[in-house]
């Protein structure tokens, strides 16, 4: 299970100290992902649709060659030879988002847990809404794979890619888990 490498930023450094955002897009069966990040790691993944739809901001440099290894990565994702990933990420978060984006990477690979289930994880079992708003928050889905995550029904609720894309993502998933069987 890949853990979170490089920097996690926890606000303490500001925007004008980060070093150039470099930015590519990704085509994926999902449709067309916005990657961006710095010489630190992988700092986005933005959806075609969405919440969670994102452009590149101005001073953003288009150069694929600095993420190379996340459209690596996640093409081995879509095709079902990757489970994990193992990148180094950049974000900012307070502690309990980080905590939260951590237990994200928990999740095993074809299943569901629920945002109480993830409370629970992380300690602060009353703390439900909370957990669903720092999943909501996610700047990298998919890496962390906050789309794992559903209500304590069963139902799939919320996805900054929306819920079609989380569907096929957890199908995704099912089907590559069946191929392991």
């Amino acid at each position: 299970m890949a853990r979170l490498r490089g920097t996690i930023d926890m606000g303490l450094r500001y925007r004008g100290w980060r070093l150039s955002m470099y930015y590519c897009y990704f085509e994926t069966p999902i449709g067309e992902l916005l990657l961006a990040g710095d010489a630190d790691g992988l700092a986005m993944v933005g959806f075609p649709q969405g919440s969670m739809r994102r452009d590149p901001e101005p001073d953003w440099i288009y150069n694929e060659k600095p993420l190379a290894n996340a459209c690596k990565q996640l093409d081995e994702y879509f095709s079902g030879k990757r489970k994990s990933f193992d990148l180094p990420l950049q974000f900012d978060g307070t502690e309990f988002q980080v905590s939260v984006l951590k237990a994200l990477q928990d999740i095993p690979y074809g299943e569901t847990v629920s945002y109480g289930e993830i409370a629970r994880r992380i300690g602060k079992p009353k703390a439900v809404r909370a957990v669903g708003a720092a999943n909501g928050r996610n700047p990298l889905p998919i890496v962390l794979p906050c789309h794992r995550v559903i209500g304590s029904s069963g139902d799939l609720t919320g996805f900054g890619g929306g819920l079609d894309t989380k569907e096929a993502l957890l199908r995704l998933e099912a089907e590559h888990t069946q191929d392991l069987l």
